[in-house]
Order: C-alpha cells, then sequence, then structure tokens
C-alpha cells in the first residue's frame, strides 16, 4: 500500500498522449511521461485494501502494492526489484498490456483504480536509464542445453530464466530478426522495437544465443535439435489467421491483418518490402474487420499510412458504455473501450456480418448486412441476420483482423506427432507434468500461444516463465526458479 489515506487525498492522473494533430504523423510512441514527483503521487493512491484483487486481474502475479509503496516512499531501485522478481520485460506490458490488474483494484468499485500500468512502466524505465538493469549471469553452469524454437514473449521470457538457471540456452527464430508478435505484431506507435534490442543484448550478455533466419521444420530438422538438445521448448506462436469464407475473398484488396502490419514494421525496421505485393492504405477507404487489438492496430497504420477513410466492424453488438461493477468486479468486464487509434479518426459499427467483397478485378466495396443475437432451444446464442438490412460500402483495402485459430500447420508439428487439442494448440500432458508445459513427446514442451491459444503478451511471459521451470525441474530434478 501506499499512504493510507492517499485514495481519499489524491485524485486519479493517468499519463498523458501527443494531440492526435501530431501523432499521426510520425510512428514513435506518443505517450508523455509524467514527472517522478506525480507518479509517487500515484503510488500512494495503493489502499490498504486486505485481500489485493490486482494479484488475481495480473497473469503474472506481480506484488503490485509492494512496489507502489515503495515508489511512494521514493525507493525506486527496490521497486525494480520487485517488479523484476515476477515480470521479465515490464517495459513491453507497461506499453501494450490492457491492464486487468487495474480492473481489479479494490479502489475501481467506487472510484477510479490506481495507475499501476504507468507506475510499472515508469520503473523500468527509469532503472533502465539509472543503469540498474544488469546481465544476471550464473554463478555455475549446468551442461545441459535447451533449443527454443520461436522468439516472441513467451520464447523470450523462457530463454532468460533457463538461461540464469545456468543452462545454455539457443533461440530459433524463423524470421529475419528476434521478437516475435512484438517484432512483427505490434505497430512501433505502441511500442518502439529498440526496447526488444536492449532486452535482446542483455540475454546475450547471460548466455542466450539467437539464431534468427533458422526455420526449424523447414530448413532446420527438428530430428537434429532432437539430437542437439537435452530439451526442445515450442513457443511458435498462434499464427494461423481466421478466415473469411464469403466470395469476393480472393480479390486484390482482401487482406490479413498480419500481413499489412507485418509489412509496416518492416519499413520502419529498415527492412525493404517489394513493390509487388506491397499493402498500404495511402488514399483508400480501409475496411477492418474485427474490433480487437490487431483491428485497432491496423485502424492506426491505415490513418499513418494516410488513408482516405478507416471504418472498423464488429460482429458482436455495442456493449455497455459502463459495466455493473457489482457483477464483474475483480473480472474484466465487458465494456466500451475506445483505443487511441480509435481515437485518430475510426468510424466504428457493430453487430454487422459480412456477406462478401464486391469488385471487378479488384476490391471496391463490401456488402453487409446487419445482425443479432438469439438464443436457441438449446440455450445457445446464435447468429440472426436482420431482414431487409443489407448495405454496401466502398473499399479499396478490407483487413481481415478476426483473431488466430492456433499454430501454423508446418512440418515442425507434424514432424514431432505432438498431441494437439480440440482448438488445434499443442496438448499437455497433465498426468506427467501438473502444470501442463510437457508435451506427448519425450523432452519436449511447450509455451506462449501455441499452447494456450491466442492471448496477452503478460500470458505469454507468464507461460514462459512457468515453462522454465518445468523444464528445469525435468532437467535437474529439482527448481529454484519461481513459478
Amino acid at each position: 500500500m501506499g499512504k493510507p489515506t492517499g485514495f481519499l487525498e489524491i485524485a486519479r492522473r493517468d499519463r498523458a498522449y501527443e494531440p492526435i494533430s501530431q501523432r499521426v504523423h510520425h510512428w514513435h510512441e506518443f505517450v508523455v511521461p509524467q514527472q517522478e514527483a506525480e507518479i509517487s503521487r500515484q503510488g500512494a493512491r495503493c489502499m490498504d485494501c486486505g485481500i489485493p484483487y490486482c494479484h488475481q486481474g495480473c497473469p503474472i502475479n506481480n506484488i503490485i502494492p509492494d512496489w507502489n509503496d515503495l515508489v511512494f516512499k521514493g525507493q525506486w531501485r527496490e521497486a525494480l526489484d520487485v517488479l523484476h522478481s515476477t515480470n521479465n520485460f515490464p517495459e513491453f506490458t507497461g506499453r501494450v498490456c490492457p491492464a486487468p490488474c487495474e480492473a481489479a483494484c479494490t479502489l475501481n468499485l467506487f472510484d477510479q483504480p490506481v495507475t499501476i500500468k504507468s507506475i510499472e512502466c515508469a520503473i523500468i524505465d527509469k532503472g533502465w536509464a539509472e543503469g540498474w538493469v544488469l546481465p544476471q549471469i550464473p554463478a555455475r553452469r549446468t551442461g545441459r542445453r535447451v533449443a527454443v524454437v520461436g522468439s516472441g514473449p513467451a520464447g523470450l521470457a523462457c530463454a532468460q530464466q533457463l538461461a540464469r538457471a545456468g543452462h545454455a540456452v539457443v533461440v530459433y527464430e524463423k524470421r529475419d530478426r528476434i521478437g516475435g508478435l512484438l517484432r512483427y505484431g505490434i505497430p512501433d506507435f505502441k511500442m518502439e522495437k529498440k526496447w526488444i534490442d536492449r532486452r535482446m543484448a542483455q540475454m546475450q550478455a547471460e548466455g542466450v544465443e539467437f539464431r534468427p533466419n533458422s526455420h526449424v521444420g523447414a530448413a532446420i530438422p527438428v530430428a537434429r535439435l532432437m539430437e542437439e538438445y537435452d530439451i526442445l521448448v515450442l513457443s511458435g506462436g498462434s499464427e494461423r489467421p481466421r478466415g473469411l469464407p464469403v466470395p469476393g475473398g480472393d480479390l486484390p484488396g482482401v487482406h490479413f491483418a498480419m500481413d499489412f502490419l507485418t509489412q509496416q514494421n518492416a519499413r520502419i525496421g529498415g527492412r525493404p518490402v517489394p513493390e509487388e505485393g506491397a499493402i498500404l492504405a495511402t488514399g483508400k477507404n480501409v475496411i477492418v474487420i474485427g474490433g480487437g487489438d490487431t483491428g485497432s492496430d491496423c485502424v492506426g497504420t491505415s490513418i499513418r499510412q494516410g488513408a482516405k477513410s478507416v471504418t472498423q466492424l464488429e460482429i458482436l453488438p455495442r456493449p455497455p458504455e459502463r459495466e455493473d461493477k457489482g457483477l464483474t468486479w475483480p473480472n474484466w468486464p465487458l465494456k466500451l473501450r475506445t483505443s487511441t487509434s480509435q481515437e485518430e479518426g475510426c468510424a466504428r459499427d457493430w453487430a454487422v456480418s459480412t456477406k462478401r467483397f464486391l469488385g471487378n478485378g479488384k476490391l471496391e466495396g463490401l456488402e453487409l448486412v446487419r445482425v443479432e443475437w438469439v438464443k436457441d432451444a438449446n440455450g445457445g446464442w446464435q447468429l440472426k441476420e436482420i431482414n431487409e438490412s443489407a448495405f454496401t460500402i466502398p473499399a479499396e483495402l478490407a483487413l481481415l483482423a478476426m483473431g488466430f485459430v492456433g499454430p501454423e500447420a508446418d512440418t515442425l508439428i507434424a514432424d514431432l506427432g505432438v498431441a494437439r487439442d480440440s482448438r488445434g494448440n499443442i496438448a499437455a500432458d497433465p498426468d506427467v507434468d501438473p502444470d501442463g508445459y510437457r508435451t506427448s513427446v519425450d523432452r519436449v514442451f511447450a509455451c506462449g500461444d501455441m499452447r494456450r491459444g491466442q492471448s496477452l503478451v503478460v500470458w505469454a511471459i507468464r507461460e514462459g516463465r512457468q515453462c522454465a521451470r518445468a523444464v528445469d525441474q525435468a532437467l535437474m530434478g529439482y527448481s529454484d526458479l519461481p513459478r
């Protein structure tokens, strides 16, 4: 907790943003950091709530009241140690996490929650600025070798924890640079990639080896890794996008969201994108199908590329402006949320389904229909079109941002022969690993979206950390790594 009466005396004040008129003309982060004095004041709002439900709301169980209190007292170095005890990469979560911890904050029941995310980001940014974040080199090496396939947040967290336990860790990445979703899927205006490079340098000093341009299952036979390493960890993410099987889906101008975002991230990162096959929103009417974070990222990217207009469509009904906190707290509530990208100039429409893509040789528009959700005889929700509600809208670019359905169906999984669950994710074997990270194949573990399914960066970090402990336990017979 912070000051016992802080929540009574101090109003919530969060980070500000650059004006929209400025930030849409560049690709840099646009959050305006607060002064340390104000951050400390906000830490003082953390009340003596008895049971800190923010722990429950945070997937990695950050010890939030402790570092709120330390920041309030000006003990920033100690706050950093507490933060790092549960989170390998708080500079990532402090920028892109939706902050379910704040929804679970006890103050959120009757007031405004503590600015947990902003305080977290301030702690780690100060830690780097002061030179407090140093490599944690293990005192001894175990002689055991672990291959981690996939360099997203789950793979990086797993690799770092295993290296600190003294194991030799090699991270394989099929793309040309390390970072997975963090590098290729998240726009720079939300998280600049220099933060990834900085962590990579730390991890290399700790003994982690990175091998980009190394496609395991294609250029590199998985059998070779099984021969060379004691353990293989699969952390390749959930990369197979959900399609939209309607007429016209093969028209030029209809693309998956991640293809669009990946190209732009490549441009910003100084990697050329061939003109043939380039996906650009410049001067076009853009339709984003899907109302989640990926769709929002497409909105902000399209606006910065100079789109003529941007419209975001959601098949679900418009959520309420406010949740009933008495029913939802401390869980993540369903309510209307507006992202910074949506604030920049985006039309939004709900309860709309796409009937077909229209065009002659290229995309020219979409035929849509209004829908409603009704319960069937078994109590399940069914989608029903509303009679005579069809309409069309012009579009030269349509981006499909409807989520992901599982890992890529490449030769890696097939060659290993690991079992998969009903959703197509890699299944764990609860009989041999209660935590669920050991697969059906001996010496093969899985974590992150590849095991859990599409989820948040913070969940991926948790998965990577817990998987590292399970691997360490399998190698050594015990583990001192935190759960």
